[in-house]
């Protein structure tokens, strides 16, 4: 049986294909469209996911989309009439909330010359955070687990908690529109002029510069609840009596304004983009990562009273706030934790389809995602055909002469671009498509920042270190695969590798195992024989644009920014001085 997975007509649109429920491949839109979290129809993810199964849609049993436009409808309903929703306002909401199926079958349809009837019979809908939490749940390594969903907003929730047994997800609590910890932290990466979709990483960013002095006015934003909810002080918020949707003209996601003046007027006047950062707005963020990390672990405490369970299973946008996912050992009773690579939204296109796989029809499960290489890859030929148009000369070395040669650039302070095997699934380059150095180069940040990645002088890099030494560098020693945590770095090893250290003596790492990415262990264990220290600095392979899938993507980024070398697959290419 095949299930064909969706994120649609949402930011981070995604496909991916399971087949008798392993996965096969999965990849976001973006990757093939060149747009940052694209949102829509995926239509060339699908093309792909179906290329790599080799079969047609057609022959796809089951289509499953992460909404469900049927779910808490009279909530919505009730909303609407308690809020005074103008019958425009509604219709909009309405016309949106059609697409999820409509939308799918009819553009489906038209690309792969099919019914619409026909492929609509085939759709499920799955509740969007039930979705987020079998994108964790079941296909994390836990029979058993506490499991949570915290986002921003979708089908009428913004948090779910409850727990998983086996192939059931039995949620128990929820947290409901429009009270939402994601549209909170949004709003405040408004408020510090952050406007992008997906700019909130950048406040987490920042906030290791400040420190929480805001946090008294910031709690007046939000209460905690005895039931472990929260309910936000809608004052604050633009939401409180207007939809504030999602539009994506181009394919690029642009949410509206999420505060209100109320906010300004507790804060002071809004950050526009072209100001500088100043100390308060170091320290707001810094109090914004202090409250969210108030409510985050207020609902694990009600989540671990409800099921008494010591394993966590953790997905929704807000999964990917790593600074709160490395103190959850330390803040709650929580012994094991598994976030997966996209514990966004583009993973609810896996999460729907074992959804249906596990749940809906009631199959065992046995597919454990402990891998994050799902999307395309491209072979020696492809690479060598993408350099000679483009008119480089490269060096083929076999695998002996390449990782020793690779490992005494990065040595030296060079700065390299790593181009391995199949696409990363999630937001983090994680070991094929990465740009690598040598993190005990201080210079190595700035020149990252301002030469490479041409971004905001405060963002920080992490380290990329093997499983097996893991402990000589952090405080804390477990497996930490998809960069999803943030840990302190012990302070006798800092001044060692100061390119990826936070200002906060912190770093958010990714631990290689030698199984999972055998290419990229063997550069870092061989870059660790020259230096003495087992790790590379790793960003994605980007400046400004989604990560770099083929290798005409990788060879012109290579070519417009500072870099030192290149490596597709076995060939490497060095920049003349």
């Amino acid at each position: 049986m095949f299930i064909l997975g969706l994120n649609a007509f949402h930011g981070d649109s995604s496909a991916c294909i399971v087949k008798d429920g392993e996965l096969l491949a999965a990849i976001e839109e973006e990757r093939l469209r060149r747009v940052k979290h694209w949102a829509g129809l995926p239509v060339e993810a699908v093309r792909f996911c179906l290329d790599l199964a080799g079969i047609t849609l057609d022959q796809v049993d089951r289509i499953g989309v992460s909404r469900d436009p049927r779910a808490n409808f009279w909530k919505k309903v009730g909303f609407a009439v308690t809020h005074g929703l103008s019958p425009r306002a509604m219709a909009g909401r309405a016309r949106n909330l059609g697409k999820v199926k409509g939308g799918v079958a009819e553009g489906l349809g038209a690309a792969f010359d099919m019914s619409p009837a026909l492929l609509r019979k085939k759709i499920v809908g799955v509740e969007h955070h039930r979705a987020h939490i079998a994108s964790a749940f079941l296909v994390s390594p836990f029979d058993d687990a506490a499991v949570l969903s915290v986002d921003g907003m979708g089908d009428f929730v913004s948090t779910m908690w409850g727990a998983g047994h086996g192939n059931r997800i039995l949620p128990a609590a929820t947290v409901e529109y429009p009270h939402s910890l994601g549209f909170l932290y949004t709003a405040l990466t408004q408020y510090l002029g952050f406007w992008k979709y997906g700019d909130e990483y950048k406040v987490m960013g920042l906030s290791g510069f400040g420190t929480p002095r805001f946090l008294p006015e910031l709690r007046k934003l939000i209460r905690l609840m005895p039931d472990g909810g929260f309910q936000l002080n809608l004052r604050y918020f633009a939401h409180r009596r207007a939809v504030v949707g999602m539009s994506w003209e181009g394919g690029e996601p642009v949410i509206g304004r999420l505060f209100s003046e109320e906010l300004e007027r507790l804060l002071g006047p809004a950050r526009r983009y072209e100001d500088p950062i100043t100390r308060d707005h170091e320290n707001i963020a810094a109090s914004l990562q202090a409250l969210y990390e108030e409510v985050f672990f207020h609902i694990l405490e009600d989540l671990h009273r409800r099921t008494g369970l010591t394993k966590l299973a953790f997905a929704g946008g807000c999964a990917q706030n790593s600074l709160a996912n490395g103190r959850i050992y330390a803040n709650s009773a929580f012994q094991e934790v598994y976030v997966p690579p996209a514990g966004h939204d583009a993973g609810t296109a896996i999460g729907a389809a074992f959804y249906i796989w596990n749940q809906v029809l009631g199959n065992r499960r046995g597919f454990e995602m402990r891998s994050p290489f799902w999307g395309m890859e491209f072979g020696d030929a492809q690479c060598k055909a993408a350099l000679d148009t483009a008119g480089l000369a490269p060096e083929h070395l076999e695998d002996d002469e390449l990782f020793p040669r690779v490992a005494r650039l990065v040595a030296d302070g060079n700065i390299v671009g790593w181009y391995q095997g199949r696409t990363e699934w999630g937001p983090r380059a994680l070991g094929d498509r990465s740009i690598v150095a040598n993190p005990a180069f201080p210079e190595i940040k700035e020149r990252m920042n301002l030469k490479i990645k041409k971004r905001e002088p405060f963002r920080p890099f992490a380290p990329s270190v093997l499983e097996e030494a893991v402990g000589d560098y952090f405080e804390s020693h477990g497996p930490v695969p998809f960069m999803e945590k943030v840990y302190v770095i012990r302070k006798e090893v800092r001044d060692k590798i100061p390119a990826v250290v936070h200002v906060d003596g912190t770093g958010r790492l990714q631990t290689v195992s030698r199984d999972v990415n055998p290419r990229y262990h063997r550069l870092i264990e061989a870059v660790g024989k020259l230096t003495g220290v087992p790790m590379v600095l790793n960003t994605s392979f980007n400046e400004n644009e989604p990560i770099v899938n083929r290798p005409e993507e990788a060879i012109d980024c290579f070519l417009r920014t500072k870099m030192d070398a290149l490596v597709l697959g076995n060939y490497l290419v060095e920049r003349k001085t």
